[in-house]
């Protein structure tokens, strides 16, 4: 049903996370992120609100190991839970219940780990891995989108995937880039690359606009020269 990703960027400090899935508008449900703390993705029978409690588990000081034993003890229903965390260190942990669907499995790297279920094979969490390791020179986006494009053609989820999303926070409270493709018959990893391609060289002007509109470059649309 999910196959997905948690990262750090190790020379910028951003964190990201990128996830597909059969079912429909599914970051909506499963993509958590906070600057300066971390990223928490849950997902197989999602419990959205295992994101923000992650998350503020790991504000509060506690690394992605512990973050995790905290999370796990105190949520309902968590052998039905795959759960990913990524701290402020990049250090990451991994929880996958008994209760997780079809073919699942995971894979932790240098400042990412990467998780899903009902996949064509346990080995896709790893092929998603090694793309965001191999590039650490790109962009995070850049790095997201193409882990994400390699466990797809390692061969991503047993069925077709409908929805995907891209979520990266950095110095600002509030996501920098937050992309969904909620529903489509066709390739939705494919268009939240096309997405993030549009997004990216906007992505900073949308930052200063909110932080110093004085100083932000014009829309370049119609009636703003």
């Amino acid at each position: 049903m999910t196959f997905s990703l948690v990262a750090r960027c190790a020379r910028t400090g951003m964190f990201g996370m990128a996830v597909s899935s059969s079912s429909p508008a599914v970051a909506a449900r499963c993509a958590h992120a906070r600057a300066r703390v971390g990223a928490v993705a849950t997902q197989n029978i999602t419990d959205p609100s295992l994101g923000p409690k992650g998350l503020d588990i790991l504000a509060s000081g506690a690394g992605a190991t512990e973050a995790m034993a905290q999370l796990k003890a105190a949520a309902a229903h968590v052998e039905y839970r795959q759960l990913m965390l990524i701290d402020a260190d990049g250090a990451t942990a991994v929880h996958s219940g008994r209760f997780t669907l079809g073919v699942h499995g995971h894979a932790q790297g240098r400042d990412v780990a990467s998780a899903g279920n009902l996949l064509s094979h346990a080995g896709v969490p790893a092929a998603v891995v090694a793309a965001f390791e191999a590039r650490p020179d790109l962009d995070l986006g850049d790095r997201l989108v193409a882990a994400m494009q390699a466990g797809l053609a390692a061969g991503g989820e047993a069925g077709p995937v409908r929805s995907a999303g891209l979520l990266i926070v950095d110095a600002v409270s509030w996501p920098v880039a937050d992309l969904r493709v909620d529903w489509t018959e066709g390739d939705p990893i494919a268009e939240l690359a096309a997405l993030w391609d549009l997004w990216k060289p906007q992505m900073r002007d949308y930052v200063t606009r909110a932080l110093d509109p004085s100083t932000a470059p014009a829309y370049g649309v119609p009636g703003d020269p």
